[in-house]
């Protein structure tokens, strides 16, 4: 049994955004050498989540429209007033809604491998959701096989 601990880093490009890293996942499997066994994709962050979806244009727009809808981003929040929180730094934003989208979703995904591949269906992505940009992230994934 082997242990793979790889990390991806993703530049975000806006405020909230939907990333297929699936490639990035299956490159670090296809170097693994790993021919059964699960791998864990895990966001470092809270107000970003990881989703199996389609990678669709369209449905990437309906999935991040459905969001601000559950979670707008000009609600009145109380983790907004900055003023009322202690030891905040001087650049903390005003994200309430990024960590409630981000809990509409997962931290995390496992994702069976067999035969060396992933074992996703005909449409489904490994999508990372950016909902606190744009910033640098990191990903944590970890295979588990032989």
């Amino acid at each position: 049994m082997q242990i793979i601990n790889e990390t991806i880093y993703i530049e975000t490009k806006q405020s909230i955004g939907i990333y297929s890293i699936t490639p990035l996942v299956t490159a670090i499997i296809q170097s693994s050498a790993i021919k059964s066994g699960q791998v864990l994709v895990l966001s470092r962050h809270t107000t970003t989540a990881i989703a199996i979806n389609e990678n669709e244009e369209r449905l990437i727009t309906d999935i991040i429209t459905f969001l601000e809808k559950l979670a707008p981003t000009d609600a009145n929040y109380l983790h907004n007033d900055l003023e009322k929180r202690p030891n905040i730094p001087e650049d903390e934003p005003r994200n309430a809604h990024s960590h409630l989208m981000a809990m509409m979703l997962h931290n995390s995904e496992n994702i069976p491998i067999i035969d060396g591949k992933l074992a996703l269906g005909t449409w489904q992505s490994i999508l990372f959701c950016e909902f606190d940009g744009p910033r640098k992230r990191s990903v944590s994934v970890q295979i588990i096989g032989i």
